[in-house]
């Protein structure tokens, strides 16, 4: 079966344009016009991926809203804002809403593509662990690879994909220090500096919100990140 990917985008050319290029790579491909379209067509059925443009038709930031709306509905679906704006708040504010990726539209056609294929690559990944049923464990946290499920003290910790990745990457060696590199590497993401310190100051908000006293992710200055137990 083919892989669905949602576009919601109010420029009909661009939209039309992107729909074609993700066809031809032989991708399924709904498109949406503005949010309440795509919040109607999502509690029906969610697509593989979501690729979301901030403002839509008399929203500036239906975007945002979209985001948060999907991330109610799926902890895991990955999900990409693609838009005309290019500003450093926008971005931060996108993946503090759990978006797994965010592009500019200057982007080239076959930039997208390999994104899109990355993420992808990314969830068959994490759906095929090393061992099947891979469990890893580090004291009160525990990450299902296969179900893509993390928890702490038995409490399910919702992450997005991005999120996830990084946990897993820090987790797996405990002590050693992972630099912004190294976590883009693993997440499979490009990212600016200040993009993955929003990405971890999320993943502790998630894990605070549970646990007060978290504070297995610890900052090494100068270096990156580690996670202690």
């Amino acid at each position: 079966m083919k892989r669905l990917i949602a576009i919601v985008e109010d420029e009909p050319a661009i939209r039309d344009n992107y729909a074609a290029a993700f066809t031809r790579e032989g991708y399924a491909v709904r498109t949406y016009s503005n949010r309440a379209q795509a919040i109607s067509a999502f509690a029906a059925r969610l697509p593989d991926l979501a690729i979301i443009d901030i403002s839509l038709e008399e929203e500036p930031e239906g975007g945002f809203e979209l985001c948060r709306r999907l991330r109610a509905l799926s902890a895991e679906l990955p999900i990409i804002f693609l838009t005309a704006r290019d500003s450093e708040l926008d971005a931060v504010s996108g993946l503090r809403l759990g978006a797994d990726d965010f592009l500019t539209k200057d982007l080239s056609l076959p930039h997208l593509l390999a994104r899109v294929n990355a993420l992808f690559r990314r969830v068959d990944a994490l759906r095929r662990p090393e061992t099947p049923g891979e469990i890893m464990r580090r004291g009160p946290l525990t990450l299902d690879t296969e179900r893509m499920q993390a928890q702490w003290d038995a409490r399910v910790v919702l992450l997005s994909l991005t999120e996830f990745w990084i946990v897993h990457a820090l987790a797996r060696h405990p002590g050693h220090v992972r630099n912004r590199q190294q976590l883009m590497d693993a997440a499979n993401v490009v990212l600016d500096d200040n993009t993955i310190t929003s990405h971890v100051k999320r993943i502790r908000r998630k894990f605070q919100s549970i646990d007060p006293e978290f504070d297995a992710v610890q900052t090494v200055y100068g270096m990156g990140y580690r996670w202690v137990e």
